[in-house]
Order: structure tokens, then C-alpha cells, then sequence
């Protein structure tokens, strides 16, 4: 009675550890930027985790062949990024949109701040607004003369539609990402 059950034990073991079906590959990138200013040192930490998912299917299955060779089969990648703020603040993003980007001959800067993104001028540093992600992944800017409804194109650019009292109308910038 003693073998018979280390026997099955055995056997369910065999079969459960090569029952594998999935390739999953986990891959975790680490940038620390190191900001000097007149206030002194400040660390920005950026965690990006890839996770790809891959399901192993045989071209034919049901064959008696003893090798058989691999269906291809579509990834899925998820991708998440955990950023440690200066401040100690840490929050996840699942794309940065931290980029330079361009309107009307001006240069424009996105970065991530502790509660969305800050848009500065490209020359100066100054602040032009600030982003604010809504519920349905998209951004409401404000800067000190308007507020507008903003989100990110297929291309990457930044898109913001302003509501004009005047003439009744959208007017609709395109920041185009450099």
C-alpha cells in the first residue's frame, strides 16, 4: 500500500511539472537620474517591468511524430513603470510621455510630476501648464489663461482642444513630439 501511493504521488508529480504550456519572460529595467539644481541632489528612480506571455501551441498535434514543431503564437506583452518621485512619492504609469515636443516654432518640454505632467518651455524652464489624467486616459491641461481637454494621437503627439467663446468653435492644437 506504502509504494502503491508514493507511486501515484510520483506519477503526479511527472505530470503536473511537465504540463508547462507558456513562455513567460519577466524583464525589469532600472534608470536613476540624479537632478543637481541650487536646492541640492535629487534622485529620480524609474522601474519599467516587461512582462511577455506567450502560449506554446504544436503545429500537429494529434500526429504520432516523436519532435513536433512549434506553432507560432502571439505575445502578450504587458508593460508597467513605477516612478520614485524626489519627493519619495512613488506612483505607476503604464506609458511615459515624458518627451520634447513642438508647436508653432517653439520647443516644449513633458515631464512627469508628482500627479501627472508638467509642460515647460524648452528654452527657459518655464512653466506653460500642466496635464492632469482623467478617468478614460485622457488629460485635462491647465496653464493660467485656459483650461483644455488634451490626449496623446497614435504618433505620439500631444493633442489639445480649447472651447472658444468668441466663435463658438474647437480650436486644436497638435504638440508634435520631436
Amino acid at each position: 500500500m506504502k509504494t502503491f501511493i508514493i507511486g501515484i504521488a510520483a506519477a503526479l508529480f511527472c505530470v503536473n511539472a511537465s504540463a508547462q504550456n507558456r513562455n513567460v519572460t519577466d524583464v525589469s529595467k532600472t534608470t536613476t537620474t540624479t537632478i543637481k539644481d541650487s536646492e541640492g541632489e535629487k534622485q529620480l528612480v524609474k522601474t519599467q517591468n516587461t512582462k511577455e506571455v506567450q502560449n506554446v501551441e504544436l503545429q500537429d498535434a494529434n500526429s504520432p511524430a516523436l519532435n513536433k514543431d512549434v506553432k507560432p503564437s502571439p505575445v502578450q506583452v504587458t508593460s508597467t513603470t513605477q516612478v520614485t518621485m524626489p519627493d519619495g512619492t512613488t506612483r505607476t504609469v503604464d506609458v511615459d510621455r515624458s518627451a520634447y515636443y513642438s508647436l508653432g516654432g517653439s520647443r516644449y518640454k513633458v515631464s512627469m510630476d508628482n500627479s501627472g505632467y508638467s509642460l515647460n518651455e524648452g528654452t527657459t524652464g518655464k512653466r506653460a501648464g500642466v496635464l492632469r489624467r482623467t478617468s478614460n486616459n485622457n488629460y485635462i491641461y491647465r496653464s493660467k489663461d485656459k483650461t483644455s481637454f488634451g490626449y496623446f494621437d497614435a504618433n505620439g503627439n500631444l493633442v489639445l482642444e480649447t472651447y472658444d467663446d468668441k466663435t463658438d468653435k474647437v480650436i486644436v492644437e497638435t504638440y508634435t513630439r520631436n
